[in-house]
């Protein structure tokens, strides 16, 4: 009888370890939707970093996938570059540089970035 209560107890305590991390991960995600995704443009000369203008007609979800995919059906996107510099507090950060237009071309690759500073939001 004690080993099947053992048993229960460690399936509920299970069940209540995943219940939590499942929360802990979506206040997460809700907390970083001001921070934009940033990706890294890879072409054969030279790479770019960019982010997804928000809430702009027509614009790609910021996701790699769906980046290439408006590329290739629209042949050009317009994009926020990103670039480092130093804050007013002397850390670096990632903040948008200019707005481009990227063009879609047979060997461009789109990769999620993973800065290891903070990133500016788009403005």
């Amino acid at each position: 009888m004690k080993i099947t209560s053992l048993r229960r107890f460690g399936a509920a305590a299970t069940m209540a370890a995943v219940s939590l991390a499942t929360v802990f991960a979506s206040v997460t995600v809700v907390a970083d939707t001001t921070k934009p995704l940033l990706f890294k443009i890879v072409t054969v000369k030279d790479d770019v970093i960019v982010a997804v203008p928000p809430d702009e007609a027509g614009a790609p979800r910021p996701e790699a996938a769906a980046i290439g995919q408006a590329l290739a059906a629209k042949g050009a996107l317009t994009l926020w570059q990103y670039a480092t510099r130093k804050a007013a507090d002397g850390a670096l950060e990632m903040a948008p540089r200019a707005k481009i237009s990227v063009l879609a071309h047979d060997s461009l690759r789109v990769e999620p970035y993973t800065p290891a500073v903070r990133v500016v939001p788009v403005p």
